[in-house]
């Protein structure tokens, strides 16, 4: 503490100081003391001082290994009495260690510590530490651009962007990753793989850039249309949005007009023609969906979304995945967990249950014991296996509900309409559950084994090609509406966990099965910071699409 003290000129050192002023002699007025403090970051050896008085035993300091007396010559090894004082060398450590939006301040200290700063190893370790750029950081500064230019016209002003976030497309949704790329900050639209190889990787678009082509600035480009990268701008909303808009939409346009752009976005959209999709509800969904994003192609606005903290009591690893919803094709689900229940929210959506509604509320405090396989193949067996737990459930909600308060049921029912499970409208009663109600965690986390697993005849499936044994399966709810979100409602269904990367949902009212695989792609800048805010996050998706 001594040593920071005398670094920093203020502690224990300038009281040291000025009482050693006070019993001096012929001191002069507080302005001659105060400008002489000004000069002298740190206190200098009392030898230094004219007309100094021999200072008495309060008036000695500790300064590391040796002691400094003020009255006298020092009975130590000398130190340096400031950080100016320092190796070059070692304040370039120092400040490495700093982070980069420290830096600029460091510089208006003095001119030794701006003239240090100009270094190249403090930046670049700040590129690396603080955006992970590695090895690209190389391929940069060969380009002519140093790490310094990199960070402070690139990085930096543009840091709140990166990360995952959800474009305000309706109730379409999407995904975005924000990325560093070198020279270039790349936002990727993720799109789901073509309908319905749900277990294919999924494909990306960029939709934008910033760039250090010119290394006297940063330039925004749009990525969307047919004729290369344009320009367009960047605006942060407000913290946790921003907005793109194209300065050049005219990029967007096809020479053969909206039925040639109509064709090329199918192809990307669905991989196939609108002559080869046979169903006729399937060709109107696509139809008004190229018509409704087509909107967007001017100006964009993204919120933030995080992926889940991982907890050792989850049953399985939080995350993306990618899920069939039948004739409106592949769509983006977050699986999280929250205590005895798991839930998948969408991050892509359609017209009946839109981007951020919570499509499955599992209850992992039910498990549901399969038959054998001869009884598995028989819709009426697994919809009284469900149906038996349903109105156990329903029966235990109405209890707590009349406990509680009368006027809860029809906030319950409310937020069941919302999106939102009943049990979790009555979430804050869990605690009065006994222990037995609750999952173990080692039994969540510990290797399962795998049971055999088919599916009901009757029930209709997009992806025939699904895993024939399972590790364990869970009442749940997944929710469903008609057109333009109306009479939404939580039906019952089982939630299947096949493996760590893959899990299904058989809904009985539709008697139709949505198989779940993990989006394996790697996503930095994403993760919740706890799981407060994460909550907080989705409470805020549900809205958004309400």
């Amino acid at each position: 503490m001594a040593v920071c003290a005398r670094l920093c000129g203020v502690g224990q050192s300038r009281r040291c100081r000025r009482r050693q002023r006070q019993n001096q002699q012929g001191q002069g007025s507080d302005s001659d003391m105060d400008e002489e403090e000004g000069e002298r970051i740190v206190g200098q050896p009392q030898g230094d001082v004219s007309g100094g008085a021999t200072a008495g035993p309060s008036d000695a300091c500790e300064y590391g290994s040796g002691r400094v007396n003020r009255g006298g010559s020092s009975t130590g090894p000398q130190h340096p009495q400031s950080l100016v004082e320092l190796p070059p060398e070692l304040l370039v450590e120092i400040f490495s260690l700093l982070p980069g939006t420290a830096l600029p301040s460091v510089a208006l200290v003095c001119k030794t510590f701006r003239q240090i700063l100009n270094m190249e190893t403090i930046w670049r370790r700040r590129c690396i530490e603080e955006f992970d750029l590695k090895g690209d950081l190389r391929k940069v500064e060969v380009g002519g651009v140093s790490s310094r230019e990199l960070y402070v016209k690139l990085l930096y002003p543009y840091r709140q962007i990166l990360g995952l976030w959800q474009p305000d497309i309706g109730p379409y949704g999407g995904l975005l990753n924000v990325v560093v790329d070198g020279l270039f900050i790349i936002g990727w639209m993720y799109l789901p793989p073509h309908d319905p190889r749900v277990e294919d990787p999924m494909r990306t678009r960029p939709l934008f850039r910033v760039h250090m082509l010119e290394s006297n600035k940063a330039t925004v480009e749009c990525m969307y249309g047919h004729k290369g990268p344009h320009k367009g701008d960047i605006q942060t909303v407000k913290k946790d949005e921003f907005s793109t808009k194209c300065n050049q939409t005219d990029h967007h346009r096809m020479p053969g007009g909206r039925q040639e752009e109509f064709r090329t976005w199918l192809e990307e959209e669905w991989g196939r023609t609108l002559e080869e999709i046979f169903h006729e509800h399937m060709q109107e969904l696509i139809l008004m969906k190229f018509i409704y994003t087509s909107q967007y192609d001017n100006c964009l606005t993204y919120r933030r979304i995080y992926l889940p903290p991982r907890m050792p009591s989850d049953l399985l690893q939080p995350g993306l995945f990618k899920g069939t919803y039948g004739s409106h094709g592949l769509e983006i689900v977050m699986l999280s967990f929250h205590g005895t229940s798991a839930r998948a929210t969408k991050l892509t959506g359609d017209p009946n249950v839109p981007a951020g509604q919570l499509t499955l509320d599992v209850d992992l405090r039910r498990p549901v014991v399969l038959p054998d396989l001869e009884h598995q193949r028989k819709i009426e067996e697994l919809s009284q296996l469900v149906m038996g737990v349903h109105a156990e459930v329903q029966r235990e909600t109405e209890q707590r509900v009349k406990v509680i308060s009368p006027t809860v049921s029809g906030a319950a029912a409310e937020e069941a309409c919302g999106g939102a499970s009943v049990a979790e409208g009555l979430e804050v009663d869990h605690g009065a559950c006994s222990d037995s109600c609750e999952p173990d965690p080692s039994s969540s986390t510990s290797p399962l084994e795998a049971q055999p697993f088919v599916l009901p005849l009757g029930v209709m499936a997009r992806n025939e090609v699904y895993p024939r044994t399972c590790r364990k399966c869970f009442y749940g709810t997944g929710l469903i509406a008609g057109h333009g979100f109306t009479s939404p409602e939580r039906t019952p269904g089982l939630f299947v966990l096949f493996d760590e990367d893959r899990f299904g949902f058989i809904w009985l009212e539709l008697k139709s099965f949505s198989l779940y695989s993990r989006l394996t792609d790697q996503l930095a800048h994403a993760h919740a910071p706890d799981m407060e805010r994460f909550e907080a996050m989705l409470h805020n998706m549900q809205s958004w699409t309400s």
